[in-house]
């Protein structure tokens, strides 16, 4: 630290702050988001849409970083470089700084203003609907699980607090979700998706996802609907189209033929839920 005072001491105060300054900014953007840890609080997407949430995911934390570290190295620069002397007059005393207050209010303007216009122009994408998907499902959120309608093959898997239901996707093909619910507002949630909407009632939500890989993700219901609500969970596997269509010829295999809405009403699911849990019917 008295070394670099010493070197500080020769050159004007404002030089060394800019250099101060300079130095910092070039150490914390030496970095791009592809040099980020995938794991800041966030899951590794496995759709194509996910891969724009972890970017802007990302791309924040690293503006977060640049802009926290550029205001710690103005802090301790100033603090090193404007310090008192021993033989230093006490300062002109100032009110205020009208260019500094000028400073302080429109970078923040312009740290949120850029914030906003990324977030507008992925979450457009994200949400954005085209009638192009190879698979529809109809997600039916209840009191307590789900009911997932395959569309095109016109078959069906219905859930309950006991048995939760399995999503079977395709990897690759476009998977369209048409959300409805009979009775109180819900949120499909899957975390690996880096998605979720709310299920409405007397609303349809629409979203489009394309997987991208292979395996077991589990989903929940993020609004809380009632008193079973921790209970709302099923399991999404993606597989390859070959094992997909089996699974749809199983569904049809066993019955499961057509579209329904729920097959529980609030008592009966009541009764399940309170013997998942252990307790009275």
């Amino acid at each position: 630290m008295l070394l670099l005072t010493s070197r500080f001491r020769g050159m004007p105060r404002r030089t060394a702050a800019a250099l101060t300054g300079a130095a910092t900014l070039l150490a914390v953007t030496g970095c791009s988001i592809q040099d980020l840890p995938n794991q800041i609080s966030i899951p590794d997407p496995v759709t194509q849409q996910g891969e724009i949430t972890f970017s802007l995911w990302q791309g924040t934390w690293l503006a977060l970083w640049v802009v926290g570290a550029l205001t710690w190295g103005l802090i301790l620069g100033a603090a090193l470089l404007y310090r008192r002397r021993r033989d230093d007059p006490m300062p002109r005393q100032l009110r205020y700084n009208i260019p500094i207050e000028v400073m302080y209010t429109v970078t923040p303007l312009i740290i949120v203003a850029v914030f906003t216009l990324f977030t507008w122009r992925d979450e457009s994408d994200i949400t954005k609907v085209n009638d192009d998907q190879a698979v529809t499902v109809n997600v039916v959120g209840f009191q307590w699980n789900w009911t997932f309608n395959y569309i095109e093959a016109g078959v069906y898997e219905n859930g309950s607090p006991q048995d939760l239901p399995v999503l079977y996707l395709p990897r690759g093909e476009k998977v369209r979700f048409v959300l409805t619910s009979p009775d109180v507002i819900h949120s499909f949630w899957v975390p690996d998706f880096l998605m979720k909407m709310d299920v409405v009632p007397g609303r349809t939500n629409e979203f489009e996802v394309t997987p991208t890989k292979v395996g077991r993700f589990s989903g929940l219901c993020a609004e809380l609907c009632g008193t079973y609500h921790s209970q709302m969970r099923f399991w999404v596997e993606v597989v390859e189209p070959d094992e997909y269509e089996q699974r749809l010829g199983e569904l049809e295999a066993a019955g499961q033929v057509g579209a329904i809405t729920t097959e529980r009403d609030n008592d009966e699911a009541q009764n399940q839920g309170n013997s998942r849990i252990g307790g009275g019917s």
